[in-house]
């Protein structure tokens, strides 16, 4: 059989030539056009809310900052899970969505419920907004800048 193969392909040297000149020119060509990320989005559609609270304590930040946020959040469609870190002064609401959800369509329910969410928080407690459109892998590092002359 293979004997066959090789006597077949040294009798007929153009036809197996433009064979695999066919075959290489169609793999450079979908080479080209194949969708290549650096790192593809494995995550799932999550919108951030960030509320900076001064210096409220973590208890605070929970009872008057991030509850309040997350009592206005719940009812949101497709909505699959709602998590939340309250720590001093900061209050990091992240909101799921099921898969398939509009990225950009999750951010403007959102936006819409940060009016009614703001107006729960007392006065002076801080002001909840949407955080940067990023993905999970994109955050790498949260870090704070202290030094004289400079403010947080």
């Amino acid at each position: 059989m293979l004997s066959q193969l090789i006597e077949f392909s040294l009798k007929n040297r153009f036809m197996v030539l433009a064979l695999v000149g066919l075959m290489a020119a169609g793999g450079a060509y979908n080479a080209l056009h194949l969708p290549i990320d650096a790192v593809p989005d494995m995550t799932n559609t999550q919108v951030t809310v960030v509320t900076d609270c001064g210096t409220l304590t973590p208890l605070e930040v929970e009872q008057y900052v991030t509850y309040p946020v997350e009592w206005t959040m719940s009812g949101l469609p497709n909505l699959e899970e709602l998590r939340s870190v309250s720590k001093f002064g900061i209050s990091v609401v992240t909101i799921v969505f099921e898969e398939g959800t509009d990225i950009y369509r999750a951010r403007q329910l959102v936006t819409e419920r940060l009016v009614d969410a703001a107006k729960r928080i007392p006065a002076g407690y801080g002001v909840p907004e949407i955080g940067p459109l990023t993905t999970a892998l994109g955050e790498i590092l949260q870090f704070e800048v202290r030094g004289n002359g400079y403010t947080p």
